[in-house]
């Protein structure tokens, strides 16, 4: 059996430092859990891609109850962020498409990258300010998606392979990491 673990961490602060407990949650066998997001809700539910297995799974910390969500034909998820809304957004390495998740009906809707793309072996998102879904694919690109109009570009990174985590601050700048360039 898989174990997610430390995904419901508390911190409290004392005067001898910070107290930290864990607890652990089993997985279904099978699913390869790689990237986590937790709801910012109190008491929200834990998403996480389960790259082997081609699902979106959502953990309630209060139940311990595991619900995996299918992805489609040829799924390999790899990062999972949620919107303002609360809906799991994935990179989707194996669909080479980025997905999202309606968490009330569990309807999957997905853009796939352009024609012509090629493999972008898809790791890591963000949402700037204005909303627009950033995301890198190591194999050297980067992107956006307009949620609203589904305008979806991809660039060719300058220095080619290797983009990889992503981040917006609050004015807006985005900015991702080459591991190979």
């Amino acid at each position: 059996m898989r174990v997610l673990a430390a995904l419901a961490v508390s911190i409290v602060a004392s005067a001898a430092g910070a107290q930290v407990s864990v607890q652990e949650y089993p997985l279904p066998p099978r699913v390869g859990a790689h990237d986590v997001w937790a709801d910012p809700a109190p008491g929200g539910p834990v998403w996480f891609s389960a790259q082997r297995s081609g699902e979106l799974g959502r953990l309630d910390p209060k139940t311990g109850k595991v619900e995996m969500i299918p992805l489609g034909s040829r799924s390999s998820p790899h990062g999972v962020i949620l919107d303002e809304q609360g809906a799991p957004w994935l990179t989707d390495s194996g669909q080479n498409a980025i997905v999202r998740v309606d968490p009330k009906t569990r309807a999957v809707k997905s853009w796939p990258l352009p024609e012509g793309t090629g493999y972008a072996n898809l790791n890591t998102a963000i949402f700037d300010k204005a909303g627009i879904h950033w995301f890198t694919g190591q194999s050297g690109y980067y992107g956006r998606l307009d949620p609203k109009t589904g305008d979806l570009k991809v660039f060719e990174a300058p220095k080619g392979r290797g983009p990889y985590g992503i981040h917006a601050t609050p004015d807006g700048t985005v900015y991702y990491a080459s591991l190979a360039g």
